[in-house]
C-alpha cells in the first residue's frame, strides 16, 4: 500500500523533458526480446520518475529495495501483479520463474547489493538461466553512481555483457525550468537555477518569488536545505569529512591540485583518489582549457552541480545562524550576483549550444568550454576546427552599455592573439543580463524567450 501510494504521488509530479530517454526505454519496453536497463544517477536527479512514466501503459511490478529482508518485501509486492508468486520459495530464482516475459523493475538495486554482496552473481545466473530467452524486461536503477560503476556497469562485474542498455540520468536544461515557472522572468528563473541547478526534487521545492521563498525556507526548522549535503555524500563515501573539505576548498575558489592540497594539508598522492572519486560520482567536474586535450595538466576542478556549489558558498558556512533562527537572507542577497557570474556561464554555454542547433551562429559549434592561460581567460571559447572557426564569448550577469560592450570586445580580440588560433576566422560575442545596443552577436535575457522560450 505505501509503495502504490508513492508511485502515483510520484505520476502526478510534473514530467518535463527527458524526451530522448523515455523514448529509448519504450522501445526497449516493446522489444521482443530479454532486456536489461540500468539507470543511475545521483538521487533526486528524476530516474524512478522517469521509469514510472516509461511503464505507465504497461503491466509491471515496481519494487523500491530497502535495507534487509528484501526477499520477503519483494514477494509480497510482487504478489499484488502476479498472485502464483506467493506459493514460490524465498528466493530469487523461484521468483523469476514466476515473472517471466514481465517488466520487473527494481528501484535503488545498491541496497540489495549492500544487503548481499553475492546478490550480482544471483541475478547473473537468473539472467543466464531463466531469462536470456524470454521477453522479460528487468529495470534496475540506482542512486550510488559508485556502487553502480564499479558493481553493476563494471567489466568485472558478473551482469558486465548481460545489460542491453545504460542510461546515466543528467540534470535538466536550464531552459526547462520555464516550464515548471511560466509566470516567472528569465532573471529570476536564473536565480533559481543558482540553486537548484536543473535537478528536478529542489526545482520542485521552489515557490517564487525566489527570495521571498528561500527566506521563508531558511526559517523552517526542517528545512531540507540543512542536512541535504550530507545526506547526498553519505549515500557515496563513507570517509565523508576529507571529501567535504575537498568540496568546501573548490567552492572557495581553491580549482587547482596544488591549491586544493595546500588548503587540506595534504600530498598529492593523497588527493588524487578522492578529486576521481568526486568526478566519478558527480560531485566535480575536471575543465581543461578549451584548445587542449583531456589529459592536459591545466586541469581546473570545479563543483558540477549548482545546488552544492550554493550549499558550500552561503550554508554551510553559516548552519549556525540558520539553526538558531538568526540568518538574514540578505546576506546571500546581496553576494548573489557575484556567485551567479559563474553559473550565468552555464546558461550562455546552453544558449549557444541551442542556437547552434537551430543554424543561428555563423557556424556549427563542434566544441565548447572555457579557455585560459596565466591571467588571459576567456569564459566561453566555442570552435570548428574542421572549418577553422572559433567565436570567443564574454558572459556579464550585469547590464553593459555600449561602450563595455566595445571594451569587451576589445579585450577579446587581445586574447585571441595568445590561443594559437592561427589561420581561424574568429568572432566575438557577448551575453549579458541586458544589453544597451544589440549590434552583431550579443545576446541578452529578453533572447531566451525567441530563442529558448519557444523550445
Amino acid at each position: 500500500m505505501i509503495i502504490t501510494i508513492m508511485i502515483m504521488m510520484i505520476i502526478m509530479i510534473k514530467f518535463v523533458d527527458r524526451d530522448e530517454e523515455l523514448k529509448a526505454l519504450r522501445d526497449r519496453l516493446r522489444s521482443d526480446r530479454f532486456e536489461l536497463v540500468v539507470i543511475y544517477g545521483r538521487r533526486r536527479i528524476g530516474k524512478t520518475r522517469l521509469v514510472l512514466e516509461a511503464i505507465r501503459d504497461f503491466e509491471y511490478v515496481y519494487y523500491l529495495a530497502v535495507e534487509g529482508d528484501n526477499l520477503r518485501h519483494f514477494k509480497r509486492v510482487a504478489s499484488r501483479v502476479v498472485p502464483e508468486l506467493r506459493y514460490s520459495m524465498e528466493d530469487w530464482e523461484p521468483y523469476f520463474n514466476f515473472l517471466i516475459n514481465r517488466i520487473v523493475v527494481i528501484d535503488e538495486f545498491p541496497n540489495l547489493i549492500k544487503e548481499n554482496p553475492r546478490i550480482i552473481s544471483v541475478f547473473q545466473r537468473v539472467v543466464d538461466t531463466l531469462l536470456k530467452n524470454t521477453r522479460t524486461k528487468l529495470i534496475l536503477l540506482g542512486s550510488s553512481v559508485s556502487l553502480m560503476s564499479s558493481r553493476v556497469l563494471s567489466y568485472r562485474s558478473p551482469l558486465y555483457g548481460r545489460r542491453t542498455a545504460s542510461i546515466r540520468l543528467g540534470p535538466l536544461k536550464f531552459h526547462y525550468l520555464k516550464e515548471f515557472f511560466p509566470r516567472t522572468n528569465w532573471e529570476e528563473l536564473v536565480e533559481i537555477y543558482g540553486l537548484t541547478g536543473g535537478v528536478p526534487y529542489y526545482i520542485e521545492k521552489v515557490r517564487p518569488p525566489f527570495w521571498e521563498w528561500l527566506e521563508r525556507e531558511l526559517r523552517k526548522p526542517d528545512t531540507f536545505l540543512k542536512d541535504e549535503v550530507d545526506f547526498l555524500m553519505k549515500y557515496e563515501f563513507s570517509d565523508v569529512s576529507t571529501y567535504k573539505k575537498i568540496l568546501e576548498a573548490i567552492a572557495l575558489g581553491k580549482n587547482t591540485p596544488k591549491e586544493i592540497r595546500e588548503y587540506l594539508r595534504m600530498r598529492h598522492s593523497d588527493i588524487t583518489p578522492y578529486l576521481r572519486n568526486l568526478i566519478e560520482t558527480g560531485f566535480v567536474v575536471r575543465e581543461v582549457p578549451v584548445t587542449e586535450g583531456p589529459r592536459s595538466r591545466k586541469g581546473r576542478y570545479y563543483i558540477a552541480d549548482n545546488f552544492t556549489s550554493f550549499w558550500f558558498r552561503y550554508i554551510y558556512p553559516n548552519l549556525s545562524a540558520i539553526e538558531e533562527g538568526v540568518f538574514d537572507v540578505s546576506e546571500v542577497r546581496e553576494d548573489y550576483p557575484n556567485y551567479l557570474g559563474r553559473i550565468f556561464e552555464v546558461v550562455g554555454r546552453q544558449l549557444l549550444i541551442e542556437l547552434s542547433k537551430r543554424g543561428e551562429l555563423p557556424f556549427r559549434l563542434t566544441k565548447i568550454g572555457r579557455w585560459w592561460h596565466k591571467n588571459l581567460e576567456v569564459d566561453i571559447a566555442a570552435l570548428n576546427r574542421r572549418k577553422r572557426k572559433a567565436l570567443l564569448v564574454e558572459v556579464k550577469w550585469s547590464r553593459l552599455t555600449k561602450r563595455d560592450i566595445s571594451h569587451i570586445k576589445a579585450k577579446l580580440e587581445h586574447v585571441s592573439a595568445s590561443m594559437g588560433l592561427r589561420d581561424y576566422e574568429i568572432y566575438y560575442g557577448v551575453i549579458c543580463k541586458e544589453a544597451e545596443v544589440k549590434e552583431g552577436l550579443i545576446w541578452d535575457l529578453k533572447d531566451f524567450d525567441k530563442v529558448i522560450g519557444k523550445h
